[in-house]
């Protein structure tokens, strides 16, 4: 049986972290639109520099791009299982077409898991984020530094972190305010369709994952 799960929260939630210990329990992927947005970026191709030219200004990327990177990871042989979607969908829009593509797929439908964090929090969780551009990893200064053996495994240190372009502060105040525009109308979206959840992003990062999981056993 797949297990299809969307976690939705704003930035710097902790959708990320969430979905990494949930791809450890359910051995599943998972499907990460700011990872897959990078990749591009970093390819340096047309549609990479279209995508570095919005993600610089802080706004969304067009959901006819972000569509169709999801709809090539889906059709991967390891998505057959299920996935846990984190960044995606991030309007209605985006909502009712990943719909359709999980109907003509015969996919089961997705259990959808909102993180609520206060966006003051929020503010204080992005201004300390790093990032490690060997690895991928992400760090923060106060609340997750980089272990010693990051820079022997790595070569760079914690001072050497770089701060990701949608983390500096007037970017993340266009983040927020696209994601209360665009993004918290899904709540309504998916309420309706008796899938949502909503789960309290602040304390333990354990605490916070057992009431995630409850929610999948529900």
């Amino acid at each position: 049986m797949q297990t299809n799960i969307y976690l939705l929260g704003a930035p710097g939630a902790g959708k990320g972290t969430q979905a990494q210990l949930l791809v450890e329990r359910l051995q599943i992927p998972q499907l990460s639109t700011g990872d897959m947005l990078r990749a591009a970026r970093k390819e340096g191709s047309e549609l990479g520099q279209r995508v570095a030219a919005i993600m610089d200004s802080g706004q969304l990327v067009p959901d006819e791009v972000v569509i169709e990177l999801v709809r090539l990871r889906l059709a991967r042989p390891d998505h057959q299982k299920g996935v846990i979607l984190d960044g995606f969908p991030r309007t209605v829009k985006q909502a009712e077409t990943l719909d359709q593509m999980f109907q003509a797929g015969g996919r089961t439908p997705l259990t959808v898991i909102a993180i609520d964090v206060p966006y003051d929090e929020i503010r204080r969780r992005l201004q300390g984020r790093r990032w490690c551009s060997k690895c991928n990893r992400t760090f923060h200064v106060t609340d997750n530094p980089p272990p010693a053996e990051h820079a022997q495994d790595c070569g760079v240190d914690a001072n050497s972190l770089e701060i990701r372009t949608d983390d500096r502060p007037e970017a993340v105040e266009k983040r927020l305010q696209a994601y209360t525009q665009q993004t918290a109308p899904l709540i309504d979206y998916y309420k309706s369709r008796g899938v949502f959840h909503t789960v309290q992003g602040m304390g333990p990062i354990p605490e916070i994952f057992a009431a995630v999981s409850a929610c999948i056993t529900q």
